[in-house]
């Protein structure tokens, strides 16, 4: 079993019993809703547990609106009760738990984590009702990624007396896996295997996982044994048992074998060390994979060829450890002279935030031969997004500050970068796009500007007037804005020159 295949079924797993414990969460905190009105009301309302007649409304409400499919509403409905005056502990808690549920079902797990969280806040549950609201935020946390805090979460509620399900042990085991705390999943993990009945390939293949990462190599020779003796076809000798399973088309169990027969030292060849690698990359652990070449080829068991050199800077970028990719690219662009290997490494670069020298790298891909119009994409790129740390233009700037801001002098840096994507390159149009949203960025702020200026002048304007008007009242020109000043020549200009010529 590897963290592939547990990463892949953990989710399948955690969502099918979530859907269980989200209807045994509705069962309890709302098919049991007793009203406070005379309509509603049951015959021995628990003492506090019950609805009054609005919030009993409002819940059933809710209730219809998610029978018919529209969650969306269920949930507005009830955020929109929560609101009512005077509702008790029970009202808010049931009303969270709805609101929990709904949220799920529109595919909000944060969310619903939260409304459940607050169910169990409100006071108003049982302390059954409590657990099962754990559950299902444990549920929630390790569904959505959480693993440790709802492993956490999860062994809390069975270490303090809940139920002991051998799906909440199975969930909870593979969520310690995925956290990669194999200490906490081990014991679990035995229970689990022990209680079995019958015991599956999977109880073996975990328990096998567990002692090989915990170096807890008797048990794990133990465990393989008697997996051996359950299946006969698998009794041979390490490597020819891996070689079986690969050529009858069970890869997955091959690459554990080989896995095993690495880490227990007997690989030493360059073969079987590179479908190692190899295994590691089909399965989607490019970065376990690019440790493993790399630690090898340090150790000179497999060869510093530009090849395999490509191949393991390939393995960091897929695994997106672009720092530790850059100097391999470096090195296997080097020694290859190959035009895709600069581009690569370019790519990385941009990746990192290092325009500079990534421009460097796609001009040396461009020299040999690479994909001009894809490469003058990059850099374009690279030098546009240098204007999201820089200071933004602003209506108190001159043109002239405005021309010489960095943040424009970046925009036309990156406008002549796009420029430069060749007419007949598959990238033209976009960069046309591209330049074409460019130029708008800055007609926007012209505009804006423009629009200031002009509404500014024409308020001074008429403060301007209103002086002249006043003059005979005031004994001469009195302008009590000063700010209004700048626009009083133009003012004269345009309208006090034809009083003038008119006299």
């Amino acid at each position: 079993m590897t963290c592939h295949t547990l990463t892949r079924n953990l989710r399948t797993r955690a969502a099918s019993m979530l859907g269980a414990s989200l209807l045994a969460v509705a069962a309890i905190g709302v098919s049991g809703v007793t009203l406070g009105s005379a309509v509603y009301a049951q015959d021995t309302p628990d003492e506090g547990r019950q609805f009054d007649a609005k919030s009993g409304e409002a819940v059933n409400n809710a209730q219809t609106m998610a029978n018919a499919g529209d969650n969306l509403g269920a949930v507005n409905a009830l955020k929109a009760a929560l609101n009512l005056p005077d509702l008790n502990a029970y009202e808010r808690s049931t009303m969270y738990q709805m609101l929990g549920q709904y949220s799920y079902q529109l595919d909000r797990p944060v969310e619903a984590q939260q409304f459940f969280e607050s169910a169990i806040s409100a006071g108003g549950l049982l302390p059954n009702e409590v657990g099962n609201i754990r559950v299902v935020i444990a549920q929630l946390m390790i569904g959505n990624g959480q693993y440790r805090e709802g492993a956490t979460r999860l062994e809390n509620y069975l270490n303090s007396g809940g139920q002991q399900k051998p799906q909440y042990i199975d969930l909870l085991v593979n969520a310690w896996v995925q956290a990669e705390d194999y200490n906490r999943a081990l014991p679990w993990a035995e229970k689990w295997f022990n209680a079995a009945r019958p015991k599956e390939r999977k109880h073996f293949d975990l328990l096998n996982f567990l002692y090989n990462n915990l170096g807890m190599q008797g048990r794990q020779a133990d465990i393989v044994k008697e997996m051996i003796g359950r299946w006969p076809e698998d009794k041979t000798l390490w490597d020819a048992w891996a070689s079986m399973l690969a050529n009858g088309g069970r890869e997955q169990e091959a690459f554990e074998v080989t896995k095993m027969l690495y880490l227990g030292g007997a690989l030493n060849d360059e073969q079987d060390l590179l479908k190692v690698v190899q295994y590691y990359s089909f399965y989607d652990m490019p970065y376990q994979a690019a440790e493993i070449l790399e630690r090898e080829m340090n150790a000179n068991r497999i060869s510093r060829t530009p090849e395999k050199l490509k191949q393991l800077s390939g393995l960091f970028r897929q695994a997106r450890e672009y720092k530790r990719a850059i100097p391999i690219l470096e090195a296997a662009a080097s020694q290859s002279g190959d035009a895709k290997l600069y581009a690569d490494l370019g790519e990385a670069l941009y990746n990192e935030g290092s325009c500079q020298k990534s421009e460097a790298a796609f001009t040396e891909a461009i020299n040999r031969g690479y994909d001009a119009g894809k490469s003058w994409m990059l850099i374009a790129n690279c030098r546009y997004d240098r204007t999201n740390d820089l200071d933004r233009l602003n209506c108190e700037m001159t043109d002239a500050q405005m021309a010489e801001a960095p943040i424009t002098k970046a925009r036309e840096s990156a406008v002549a970068a796009f420029n430069k994507v060749p007419s007949n390159s598959r990238e033209r149009s976009n960069a046309a796009k591209w330049v074409q949203f460019i130029n708008a960025e800055k007609q926007a702020v012209d505009r804006r500007c423009e629009f200031e200026r002009n509404v500014e002048r024409e308020l001074c304007y008429q403060k301007i007037k209103q002086a002249y008007d006043a003059e005979i009242f005031t004994g001469g020109f009195k302008l009590d804005d000063a700010n209004c000043t700048k626009f009083k020549a133009d003012y004269d200009a345009e309208f006090r020159v034809k009083i003038t010529e008119d006299e």
